[in-house]
Parts: C-alpha cells; sequence; structure tokens
C-alpha cells in the first residue's frame, strides 16, 4: 500500500557540517557564532530591530508576555483556533485570554471583532497569522494605537510571508517564529523573538538571559553582569543554531518548492470547489504567503471523521487541526470568549490539512487527491444513510 505521511522534515545537507564545525569550535552553549549568523539573518530579512534565537515559538511568546508586563487579570485578545501556546504564555503571568472569532475566508483573528472585545483591562492584541497567512494587520494596529494595546504576533507558520510587504513577526511590537519540526524553515525545536521596538531591545536580552545583563557583558559594555529583573533561560544551544543556519541559507529555495506543490493542489482542486465539494484556502491580495500547509474545508454535511480514517486506510496522512481553545478544558477555566464564535467552531470541524513537504511528487499529490475526493463520496454516503 502506498504511503504518504503528513509531513517529511526537510534536510538541505549543511546541517552536520555545520554542527559538527561547531562542535570542533568547542561552541556548545548559545550565543555562538551560529546564532549571531542566524540573528543577522532574521534581521536583515525582516528588518526587525533585533532577533533573539530561543529554544521554541512558546518560549519567545513567553518573553513576550514578560516585555508586556502582563499581570494577574490582564486580557489579551486572541483567536480561539491557535496552538495552545499563544494562550499559556500569558496564562503563566495571570492573564486572561478573550477569545474573538476568526474570518471565514483566512481563520484569522477576525479584526471587525476586536475592538468590541476591549476593555479597561485589555493590554494586548495577539493576530494569530494562519497558515503563515498575514492577518489585517492595518485595522488591527489603528486599533491598537486608538486603545493604547501592544501588537504581539504570533508568527509561528510566517517565515517569509509578509503583509502589504512586511516580513510578518516584523509589524506589531514584537513577533514570534517558530523552527519547529513540523514548520517550513526547522532545527527541531527552536524559535526567535523579533523586537521591533528600539526602547525594548535590551530588557528583552536581559530577561531571555535569566534576567541578567550577560549580553553587555560580553560586549565590553559593562565589568561585570548582574540579575537585573525576572528573566528565564530563553536561549536555545549553538548545535540547534548550527542546524537552523543550514536551512535558513536555503530558506527561499525551501519556500518555492512548497509553493509549487501549494499552487498545484490549487489548481487541481479547483473542480472540486465549483461543485461544492470542498472550500481551498484564501489568500488575500495583501498577503504573500510561504505555502506552510495546504487545507480544505469540508462541506457541512461530510463527516470529517470518515474522511479521515478513509484516507489513513489508503495510506494518506491527512489530520484535522486545533480544537479551539474556548472548548477545550483549560480553556474554560482561565480564558472566556467574546460572544459566540461560530465560524471558529463550524470550520474548525471541517478543515482537512494535505500532505506538503519538500520532495513530494506531483504523482504522490494526484494520489492525495483522489484519495480525498473518493473519502468524501464515502462519508456522504454514511451520511446520507443514517
Amino acid at each position: 500500500m502506498i504511503h504518504i505521511p503528513f509531513n517529511k522534515p526537510y534536510m538541505t545537507g549543511q546541517e552536520l557540517g555545520y554542527i559538527s564545525d561547531a562542535h570542533a569550535n568547542l561552541q556548545f552553549a548559545g550565543d555562538g557564532a551560529y546564532t549571531k549568523r542566524c540573528s543577522a539573518w532574521l534581521e536583515e530579512r525582516t528588518g526587525t530591530k533585533r532577533a533573539l534565537l530561543t529554544h521554541s515559538c512558546t518560549a519567545a511568546l513567553e518573553m513576550s508576555a514578560l516585555l508586556a508586563g502582563i499581570g494577574p487579570g490582564d486580557e489579551i485578545i486572541m483567536p480561539s483556533y491557535t496552538f495552545v501556546s499563544t494562550a499559556n504564555a500569558f496564562v503563566l503571568r495571570g492573564g486572561v485570554p478573550v477569545f474573538v472569532d476568526i474570518r471565514a475566508d483566512t481563520l484569522n483573528l477576525d479584526e471587525s471583532l476586536i475592538e468590541a472585545a476591549v476593555t479597561p483591562r485589555t493590554r494586548a492584541i495577539v493576530p494569530v497569522h494562519y497558515a503563515g497567512v498575514g492577518c489585517e494587520m492595518d485595522s488591527i494596529l489603528a486599533i491598537a494605537q486608538r486603545h493604547n494595546l501592544l501588537v504581539i504576533e504570533d508568527a509561528a507558520q510566517g517565515v517569509t510571508s509578509a503583509y502589504r510587504g512586511k516580513a510578518l513577526g516584523s509589524i506589531g511590537d514584537f513577533g514570534t517564529y517558530s523552527f519547529h519540526e513540523t514548520k517550513n524553515v526547522i532545527s527541531g525545536e527552536g524559535g526567535a523573538l523579533l523586537v521591533n521596538t528600539p526602547e525594548n531591545v535590551l530588557r528583552a536580552e536581559i530577561i531571555r538571559e535569566k534576567g541578567t545583563d550577560r549580553s553587555r557583558f560580553f560586549r565590553g559594555e559593562v565589568d561585570k553582569y548582574t540579575w537585573q529583573e525576572v528573566g528565564s533561560s530563553f536561549l536555545p544551544g549553538e548545535l540547534t543554531a548550527a542546524f537552523l543556519w543550514a536551512q535558513l541559507e536555503q530558506a527561499d529555495r525551501i519556500r518555492d518548492e512548497r509553493l509549487s506543490s501549494w499552487g498545484y493542489y490549487h489548481d487541481r482542486l479547483a473542480s472540486a470547489e465549483e461543485a461544492g465539494i470542498v472550500r481551498r484556502p484564501i489568500v488575500p491580495d495583501t498577503c504573500t504567503h510561504n505555502a506552510h500547509m495546504y487545507y480544505v474545508l469540508l462541506a457541512a454535511d461530510v463527516d470529517r471523521d470518515t474522511v479521515l480514517q478513509c484516507m489513513k486506510q489508503h495510506g494518506i496522512g491527512a489530520v484535522f487541526h486545533y480544537v479551539p481553545l474556548h472548548t477545550a478544558p483549560a480553556g474554560r477555566v482561565v480564558g472566556r470568549a467574546h460572544g459566540a464564535l461560530p465560524v471558529t467552531e463550524a470550520l474548525s470541524a471541517r478543515l482537512v490539512r494535505l500532505p506538503l513537504w519538500v520532495g513530494l511528487t506531483r504523482n504522490e499529490q494526484d494520489e492525495v487527491i483522489h484519495v480525498l475526493l473518493r473519502s468524501i463520496d464515502l462519508a456522504k454516503g454514511k451520511a446520507e444513510t443514517r
């Protein structure tokens, strides 16, 4: 039986060589030569004031919560359709996630609903750029300015994506990236914090280095480093950075190959969308995306579990995505929904992600599409006989 996995991590071929080089130079802890190369690449490509590598995107989000001064009872507006780290980072500081519905087209935070969710306790807005497609950032920034709020971009899926020509993650006060094995550019685990406001650069360095001014010491700016404020250990090891450097060197090629596969899916599924069988992703003209994922939305009368089970039986690694946070046990306790979230609840139950990775062949994509459409037919048949 054919087997097409949902994800296959891509290796450029340079990873082990760079890791060996770091090993030969006896550089294992954070902020060595490869960390500096990765940070410089991110700063040049995004225009951020400072890019700080972290051991995960979760760590970058936790740093942003510390930098934002989030405390008990402070409210943070975010979508419910996101990964748990988006909320956890702020809940750990005593913050309260306020979940707002998503747009039906991009599945991003619905900017038209944000302002009504603002209260005197609101401190920040956290737009999540779903599938590497940018949120409507102009509107979000305008709301934040009117209410004196911070904007913290969860751009975990958005490396090499842009909104109106600006790199995702570089538009708000802070931005966060993920280099997890499932992302486009990877280091196994890993992430980065983009500090876009110059006044926060030094504090970010201090928080990242366990609350000390160790970075300033190594630059020769102070004669010793001391504990300055509350922080933690957010640095990745140098071997992780060496792996990441091999990926960043080929980030554009990785994106372009993924875009080619994304486009093939999109073209081949156009007729299925016209027939009302699926709905394809929508990318606004204001956005340049990175083909992080290709998903379809099933018709409301199709049982997704049946589709996924059938695809699995035929060797296709198709999967669903987030369980909305406002419906999760922890989400109901530590956060609250701003009104009903009908789009989140409806679309999250209909979404199917298809295999997409560098090296996926056209024959494999044809097989994925064939099995997907056949599975939908079977699921419809079961629904009609109930």
